[in-house]
């Protein structure tokens, strides 16, 4: 009779284990995030289009782009802060040549967003950048995009994580940019979530066995 309590015990402790740690993955899980996805979709620059030798299109200074914000989570919403976005020519990151404010929103679970607009560009050097382009070569546009973001997970929101990505747009002589494909703007700061998440699933897992031992 010892021996079978004793069996019974064992398995209702296992038992305890294997539901607990079950418990604390599920738990883990439902709170990981990952940053939404941003990218340029489309990037006109009419001055710089050879086709074009009007006067209006070599005075034309504007910039049109298509910013793409893509949520991938298929249970969590997205809270964006007011979005930043600056636009720099060549290697010239000290002084940008437009901005442009997206007023905050909210994004719901696996959905993507498209934000378009024109710009005035200031401080381009166009008659250069249009030789450049004129010979076969492609110039550098670089947009930039700054933001603080919060998700929602269930009814409740967590606290704010920045957002701060950035990308090259080559154009060529078309005033368009080279890749049809859109470009992903990147940060190399790794997600500010990821790590505390791993770190509370461990003191999870840790509680749950000194809960046990003792």
């Amino acid at each position: 009779m010892a021996e079978n309590g004793g069996e019974s015990c064992c398995r209702c402790c296992c038992s305890f284990i294997f539901t607990s740690g079950l418990t604390a993955l599920f738990m883990w899980l439902s709170l990981r995030t990952s940053m939404p996805t941003c990218s340029v979709q489309d990037f006109l620059v009419p001055a710089l289009n050879k086709t074009d030798n009007s006067t209006t299109a070599r005075n034309n200074h504007t910039i049109f782009f298509d910013i793409k914000l893509d949520n991938g989570m298929k249970d969590k919403g997205v809270r964006y802060d007011t979005i930043n976005l600056t636009f720099f020519y060549g290697q010239n990151y000290s002084f940008p040549i437009a901005t442009y404010t997206v007023p905050r929103f909210y994004q719901g679970h696996d959905k993507h967003t498209n934000r378009k607009a024109l710009v005035e560009a200031n401080g381009v050097p166009w008659e250069a950048a249009f030789e450049a382009v004129s010979n076969g070569s492609t110039v550098a546009f670089r947009v930039g995009l700054a933001t603080r973001v919060k998700f929602k997970i269930l009814a409740f929101y967590t606290k704010r994580h920045n957002l701060i990505v950035k990308g090259d747009v080559p154009v060529n002589d078309s005033g368009k940019k080279v890749n049809k494909k859109g470009i992903k703007l990147k940060s190399n700061a790794p997600h500010p979530g990821n790590h505390r998440l791993r770190l509370e699933f461990v003191v999870v897992i840790f509680t749950v066995l000194i809960i046990f031992l003792l």
